[in-house]
């Protein structure tokens, strides 16, 4: 595995919002992931105007890997106009195939406002697999005691 170049990570994410698609709210994001492989994908939100269909740059990012037959992720950058931060929904995804002390860099489309965090800090206390396994033991063995 190569050293995690974030910057690298960062100019792919605003490339990759260029191509985002956002009649409806504007707010154009770009994502570039790395996996454990050292390939990069990138994503964009996609919108629409079912605005519960829309899909977010950093699970298009995912997405793409995963049908890509990657699993684990060690990076993610996610450059927005403001630097914001990804939206619940994607904080669940992202916790799913990082680790919690991967690093995330957020940016605004100038690259000048980065802001470094880790996966863990984007969602403390995340539902992982382990704690489904675990939910669905507890469940198992009340049913077999009834």
């Amino acid at each position: 595995m190569k050293k995690i170049n974030l910057n690298k990570l960062l100019e792919r994410a605003r490339e990759v919002r260029e191509r985002a698609y956002a009649p409806y709210s504007r707010y154009h994001v770009g994502a570039a992931l790395l996996s454990t492989s050292g390939k990069m994908y990138t994503g964009c939100n996609v919108e629409n105007a079912s605005y519960g269909l829309t899909v977010c740059a950093e699970r298009n990012a995912i997405f793409k890997a995963i049908s890509e037959g990657e699993r684990e992720f060690v990076a993610l950058a996610v450059v927005t106009a403001n630097g914001g931060s990804p939206c619940g929904a994607c904080r669940q995804v992202i916790f799913e195939f990082m680790n919690a002390d991967a690093p995330v860099a957020l940016a605004d489309a100038s690259l000048e406002n980065i802001q470094s965090t880790t996966v863990g800090a984007l969602l403390p206390e995340g539902f992982t697999p382990r704690k489904l396994r675990e939910g669905q033991r507890r469940k198992n063995r009340k049913t077999t005691r009834s």
